[in-house]
C-alpha cells in the first residue's frame, strides 16, 4: 500500500481516546489511561475523551447496566482530574458521525485486515460464526472514532497498538484511493512505567474487570481499607527487591508492584528501586498501600459523590457531544464530498 504523504504534523495537535463503559473501572484503566489523559489535557491544544458505548454493545449489555456504567465512567474521568472546561467529554452514541464514518471505513478496510486482529482471535476463538458482526468490524469504528476528529495522537496501551496501526492503514488507503491527503497518519502515544498493569493474582496476566477474582484488581470504587487489603494479599515471590530494573526479569509479580508504585508516584522504575532495593515485600507493600490509598481513595470518594448528581453528568456529556459534533460534522461532510455522495 502506498502511504499518503500527509502526516500528523500537518494538523493542529489533537488527542482522542476512549474507554468502553462496561463497569468496574480499575487501577489498570487509571494508570494506563486516565492519569495520562489528565497530563495530556494540559499539554495538547485539544483533547477529546469518549465513553465508547457503541463499542460496548459488540457483546450483549444489559441496558440499565450500560447506562449506569457510562455515567460511572464519566464520573471516573472527572474524579481522576479531567476538566470538562479543558477536555471534551462525551459518549460516542451522541455523535452519529462516528457511525457514519465507520461505514465509509468498512468499505475501505479489508476482511484480511480484520481477521488478523489479535483481539478478534482472542474473543471469538473457535466460536467465530456466532460472534456479532460488530465485534468483527469494530476496528473500523475505532478508526472512525479517531479520524472523525483528525486526531494526531492517541494514548493507547500495548494491547491496542495493533488497532491503531489498522487506523493508520485505513487512513493511508483512503488517502491513496481518492488521491487526497485528507486523513492524518495518527501517532500512538505509549509511555510510562505502568501502561500495562497486571493482575494481583498472576503477574503474567493483564489486570481485567473480567477476571472472576475481585482480589485480582483494585477497582476505582474501592475504599481505602479494600485497597490496602488487596495490596497486602497480592501475590509476590520470596526474594528481596533488586536495586535495578534488570533484577525484575523473570519476576512478574515483583515487576508489577514496582511498576504500579512508579506509575502512582511519577518516578521511574530505577528511581523506585534505588530507594527500595534490598527491602522485602513485607516492607514494600505497606509503602505501596499508603501511596495507593493517598492517590486513589479521593478519586473513589469523588466518583461516589458525582454519581449522586446524575443530571449534572448527563449535562456534561450532552455539552461535550455538542462540542465534538462541531469538529466532526465538517470532517464527515468533506469525507462524503471526497467519496462522491450527492448533497453532502
Amino acid at each position: 500500500m502506498t502511504e499518503a504523504v500527509q502526516t500528523s504534523s500537518t494538523f493542529t495537535p489533537r488527542v482522542f481516546s476512549g474507554i468502553q463503559p462496561s463497569g468496574d473501572l480499575h487501577l489498570g484503566n487509571y494508570l494506563g489511561a486516565l492519569k495520562r489523559f489528565v497530563n495530556m489535557q494540559n499539554d495538547v491544544v485539544q483533547t477529546l475523551y469518549c465513553m465508547v458505548d457503541m463499542h460496548a454493545i459488540t457483546v450483549w449489555q444489559d441496558p440499565a447496566d450500560l447506562q449506569k456504567a457510562t455515567r460511572e465512567l464519566c464520573a471516573g474521568f472527572i474524579a481522576a482530574g479531567l476538566d470538562p472546561q479543558k477536555s471534551i467529554l462525551f459518549n460516542q452514541s451522541q455523535v452519529p458521525e462516528h457511525a457514519q464514518l465507520a461505514w465509509i471505513f468498512n468499505c475501505v478496510a479489508r476482511m484480511g485486515w480484520m481477521q488478523r486482529m489479535t483481539q478478534w482471535k482472542d474473543k471469538s476463538g473457535k466460536n467465530a460464526q456466532n460472534m456479532s458482526l460488530g465485534l468483527f468490524a469494530y476496528p473500523a469504528l475505532m478508526a472512525a472514532d479517531i479520524l472523525i476528529y483528525h486526531a494526531t495522537q492517541v494514548p493507547v496501551g500495548e494491547d491496542q497498538k495493533q488497532h491503531l496501526e489498522l487506523t493508520r492503514d485505513i487512513a493511508a488507503k483512503f488517502n491513496h484511493d481518492y488521491g487526497v491527503e485528507f486523513f492524518p497518519i495518527t501517532e500512538p502515544v505509549i509511555e510510562g512505567a505502568a501502561t500495562r498493569v497486571m493482575s494481583f493474582r498472576d503477574g503474567t496476566k493483564k489486570m481485567s474487570k473480567s477476571d472472576p477474582s475481585d482480589a485480582s484488581r483494585i477497582n476505582m470504587t474501592d475504599d481505602a481499607d479494600t485497597i490496602a487489603k488487596k495490596i497486602r494479599k497480592a501475590k509476590t515471590d520470596p526474594e528481596a527487591l533488586p536495586s535495578e530494573a534488570k533484577g525484575l526479569e523473570d519476576r512478574p509479580e515483583a515487576r508489577n508492584l514496582v511498576n504500579i508504585y512508579a506509575g502512582l508516584s511519577g518516578l521511574s522504575v530505577d528511581q523506585v528501586l534505588s530507594d527500595v532495593g534490598g527491602k522485602q515485600f513485607s516492607e514494600f507493600k505497606p509503602m505501596l498501600s499508603e501511596l495507593a490509598v493517598a492517590k486513589l481513595a479521593p478519586i473513589s470518594t469523588e466518583m461516589a459523590r458525582l454519581m449522586q448528581e446524575q443530571d449534572e453528568i448527563d449535562k456534561i456529556l450532552a455539552h461535550g457531544a455538542s462540542q465534538a459534533r462541531e469538529i466532526a460534522a465538517p470532517i464527515l461532510k468533506k469525507t462524503y464530498e471526497i467519496v462522491g455522495m450527492v448533497g453532502a
